[in-house]
């Protein structure tokens, strides 16, 4: 088992290297394309920043895929399986499209209509959904047409899920790679615990995709220097779509022995079954969330389920009135512990300290949630030791006052002709920091 773990990592580093070494170029790209959008009313960002970075992250998959071929514990998955051919078809069609929307914009209809095709070709190579469990009653086999309808509405779904998270920087990358680690660790007990080959592609795409987002998210990173665009939050949408639709709709629960002389009546005996068949699921409930509120959101109104606003989950955390940063880490944390108390529970489903720990681990997220109503005072003899927004009011401006007076202008730096306007670091200049809006925006 030592062998396949290293030949995993090494996947996982050269789709993290390759993706973050391509990054660079691909930034330079997009300023050279004139791939920046000006700056919307909606928009979070203060200043026009490429995008495209869904370039360097098609260029990790494909580097990932082409190292997995030629390592000799995981080579065998593409000949037993089409299904990573039939990954790369797809996810090639769907970021060639992304990338002409970064560039033109695309109608909102013809991106759907794209991610339709992009599923139907996964579809008509192999990779679609054959069985799904059904709570009290098993296995349900589907026929053709079933399974491929049902494969394309998972694939549509899990790409705007994505999509419609990806608001802040590093909030999309950084969701989809917590969760996606999760699901590697599911696949792989499923895999080599199990001894079910039907789950090592699913176990491959995950890894992949951990190294995508991880090459991408140093250059993403609040002030991000680059966004993925469409290009990249529909192309790992559809990785993510993947590997849930491999796993789930491919390994027979049957196969893993869970059930107990064929009986499936019982709920005792139903429920730890039926929670890690539908974990590759779990990765994508934030965003699922996000999605479904945003359609009643925009229906209710009388708009289109396709038009853009300010009320993402993302967007309210700001309005509560977190920095950009702290509303990035409360999303990662949320994501992980939907993820991975899903894997914990699938592993030991009879323990009830899992169950305590998820619940305690939900109290913390739901304080962090709610930390900026509540400013605490503390005692006049350690005000100098907390921030300024901790201290009394009048003994607060007194401090910042006597800053202001103590502090020596900084001199201005000159502006190198040619590169301003740009977020971030520019081809040649430093990188600029500027101050996050006091409202949100909406998706880039």
């Amino acid at each position: 088992m030592g062998q396949p773990v290293r030949e995993y990592l090494l996947t996982l580093c050269v789709t993290i290297a390759v993706t973050y070494l391509l990054t660079g170029p691909v930034r330079k790209f997009a300023i050279a394309v004139g791939a920046m959008p000006e700056i919307r009313a909606r928009d979070v960002h203060r200043e026009p920043t490429p995008r495209l970075g869904g370039i360097a992250m098609f260029g990790g998959l494909c580097a990932g895929l082409l190292v997995a071929d030629h390592l000799q514990n995981l080579n065998g998955v593409f000949e037993l399986s089409n299904e990573p051919r039939a990954l790369l078809s797809g996810a090639a069609l769907i970021w060639l499209v992304g990338v002409l929307d970064d560039k033109f914009e695309l109608d909102a209809l013809i991106k759907l209509g794209a991610q339709m095709i992009s599923a139907g070709v996964m579809c008509m190579q192999g990779l679609t959904i054959l069985w799904i469990p059904v709570p009290w009653i098993g296995t349900v086999a589907l026929t053709p047409w079933q399974g491929n309808l049902l494969t394309v509405a998972l694939v549509v779904i899990t790409i705007n899920a994505v999509n419609f998270v990806d608001g802040l920087d590093g909030l999309a990358a950084g969701m989809v790679c917590i969760a996606t680690c999760a699901f590697f660790l599911y696949a792989y007990r499923i895999w080599f615990g199990y001894g079910i080959e039907a789950a090592a592609p699913a176990t491959l795409f995950a890894a992949i995709l951990m190294g995508m987002c991880l090459g991408f998210l140093p250059h993403n990173m609040h002030p991000a220097r680059i966004f993925m665009g469409d290009s990249g939050s529909m192309l790992i949408g559809l990785v993510l779509a993947a590997a849930a639709i491999s796993i789930t709709g491919q390994v027979d629960p049957d196969a893993m022995a869970l059930f107990a002389g064929g009986e499936r009546n019982a709920t005792h005996a139903m429920l730890p079954v039926f929670i890690p068949l539908i974990l590759p699921l779990t990765i994508i409930a934030i965003p699922m969330t996000d999605l479904i509120l945003a359609i009643v959101r925009r229906t209710w109104k009388g708009q289109s389920p396709f038009a853009a606003d300010r009320g993402h989950l993302h967007h309210r955390l700001l309005e509560l009135g977190h920095s950009h940063s702290r509303a990035v880490l409360i999303m990662y944390f949320w994501s992980g512990l939907i993820a991975f108390g899903a894997v914990a529970y699938s592993v030991h489903s009879a323990s009830m300290w899992i169950v305590l720990a998820i619940a305690a681990l939900s109290a913390v997220g739901l304080l962090l949630l709610l930390l900026p109503r509540f400013t605490p005072r503390t005692p006049q003899w350690a005000e100098k030791l907390v921030p300024p927004r901790y201290r009394h009011a009048e003994r607060a401006a007194e401090a910042a006052l006597q800053d202001d007076l103590t502090v020596e202008p900084e001199p201005a730096r000159p502006i190198a002709a040619g590169v301003s306007g740009v977020n971030g670091a520019t081809a040649i200049g430093p990188r600029s920091r500027f101050p996050d809006r006091r409202k949100a925006g909406s998706s880039r």
